[in-house]
């Protein structure tokens, strides 16, 4: 049978049919499950959803990276599990945006004929297994792979003097955007940390109703932005509230297959969700060789992509990734949507929880029951490193006029809107103005130092250090009422060589 809307058959249209998800908090540390077990668990669940026996057809498995726990071949022992040989068994790289990126490959497959039944998972017990490491307590789990190398993520890209000053991290490096993309909307700080507030209280509310979130409270912005013992400041201006939360036990697991798979198991109409299509598009690895820190050219390209994917229609379901929340205040932005917009369907990454790289996972599958509920559109966008690599993907109840494209990068857009990189030095003198800025904490929420990327009187780019001793210079950069950036002062080398700067 042929679907009336364009010439592919059924068994070239992917539907997703099954979503699954599982929170593990066990009583007893020993008692928690590890990532596998709770993979097991989601597609179990998935294939409960669906209502038809979908797993022993399996052809194409993706495996979200795992950050909490090794094993060896983990895409081999999860078919071992569950008794399948897909021909496409994947267990991909570190990158919060790649659950979508596997949805969107594994709808690639069955619209190329290459598989009718295809499932995306990942999962984390980060929770379980730092209790366990702090309380000295073995689990009984598959053990750890140490011959295993770690994945290639972090310090790995970055400059050594990023690494030296403390911003190869997340939460380090994502200030520099949160400072320079409000200063660019003409934004003073107070304005700035009012619109995370509020934006992330939004977040809060969605995760207290959705039973799979870790933390099921409402906040106000207040309470999200105030510094306090138990919200301490990690890196201005994100406080703990602000930041993803990676300490949960979570497994997700979606499933996709042709049309015509699911009509022969007899998967009812209304439980079907199509997947219209979706893009990508990646910043350099290196954050610090980028043209500027107030947009993501690579994020634009991929969200106008999915506006085009939309036709002009409205989405009225959407996930914007939320990892911090520079990342959806720029999304909304190109996205053309009001600072009302309703940003997820999920809770985001605080407090629905950051199961590492497969939140996004977890998004699927809210934006599935979404849609399921009486949403017409969904738009689910991922990202992730530094504002690295983006991935956009649209979902409907409709099936869509065209047929699924297979070319889905608009690397060759985010390219062209590229500007020129300043060279970026570690040797400079005279006066230089702040390009972007962050002051990181203590524990105790003492300053440890400031970091300030500057452009020098030639243009160049460079990093200094603000020592936590120059009081003057740090309220000149946590100024509520004015934003540093665009501010000028000296350069100077401090006795380990290390650039500083000061007001």
């Amino acid at each position: 049978m042929t679907n009336s809307l364009f010439p592919l058959p059924d068994n070239r249209i992917p539907v997703i049919v099954g979503v699954g998800e599982i929170t593990d908090r066990p009583k007893e540390i020993a008692a928690g499950l590890e990532p596998l077990a709770l993979l097991e668990e989601a597609l179990r669940r998935a294939e409960a959803d669906s209502g038809a026996r979908l797993l022993g057809e399996i052809g194409s498995l993706d495996i979200v990276n795992f950050l909490s726990w090794r094993y060896q071949d983990p895409a081999k022992q999860l078919s071992d599990r569950l008794g399948i040989k897909p021909k496409h068994a994947y267990y991909g790289p570190v990158g919060g945006e790649s659950p979508i990126r596997y949805l969107h490959e594994a709808a690639q497959r069955i619209a190329r004929g290459e598989c009718s039944v295809a499932a995306v998972c990942g999962a984390e017990a980060q929770s379980t297994a730092t209790k366990a490491e702090r309380a000295g307590v073995t689990l009984p789990w598959t053990p750890f792979a140490h011959d295993v190398p770690e994945p290639k993520r972090g310090a790995a890209f970055q400059k050594p003097i990023a690494v030296q000053l403390g911003v190869f991290r997340p939460v380090t490096v994502y200030p520099f955007y949160e400072a320079a993309s409000s200063a660019h909307w003409g934004q003073t700080p107070r304005e700035a940390m009012a619109e995370s507030g509020t934006l992330w209280s939004t977040y809060s509310n969605v995760a207290s109703e959705n039973p799979h979130a870790w933390l099921k409270r409402r906040f106000s912005p207040e309470e999200i932005t105030t510094p306090a013992p138990d919200n301490r400041l990690i890196a201005w201006p994100y406080t703990k509230l602000m930041v993803a939360n990676p300490s949960v036990n979570m497994g997700g697991a979606i499933l996709i297959t042709s049309l015509a798979k699911a009509r022969a198991a007899g998967i009812a109409e209304d439980r079907l969700i199509h997947i219209h299509g979706g893009a990508s598009a990646e910043e350099p690895h290196d954050y610090l060789a980028r043209d500027h820190f107030f947009e993501s050219h690579a994020q634009n390209a991929v969200l106008q992509a999915a506006m085009e994917l939309a036709d002009g229609g409205a989405f009225d379901a959407i996930e914007l990734y939320s990892c911090f929340p520079c990342v959806p205040k720029m999304a909304r932005r190109t996205l053309g949507l009001g600072a009302g917009v309703q940003p997820t369907v999920t809770g985001g990454l605080t407090f629905f929880g950051a199961p590492l790289n497969t939140y996004m996972t977890h998004a699927a599958c809210a934006m599935v029951r979404q849609l399921r509920n009486g949403a017409k559109l969904g738009l689910l966008y991922g990202q992730g490193g530094f504002v690295t690599k983006h991935h956009a993907l649209v979902l409907s109840r409709q099936a869509p006029q065209t047929p699924l494209a297979q070319n889905t990068s608009v690397q060759a857009e985010a390219d062209r809107q590229r500007g020129a990189v300043p060279q970026f030095v570690t040797e400079a003198g005279g006066r230089g103005s702040v390009e972007s800025f962050t002051v990181i904490y203590g524990r105790g929420g003492e300053v440890e130092h400031g970091v300030v990327m500057l452009r020098t009187s030639d243009d160049a780019r460079a990093l200094a250090r603000v020592p936590a001793r120059d009081g003057a210079t740090l309220a000149h950069l946590l100024d509520l009422d004015r934003t540093p950036v665009g501010s000028s002062g000296e350069i100077v080398t401090a006795a380990d060589g290390v650039l500083e700067w000061r007001v």
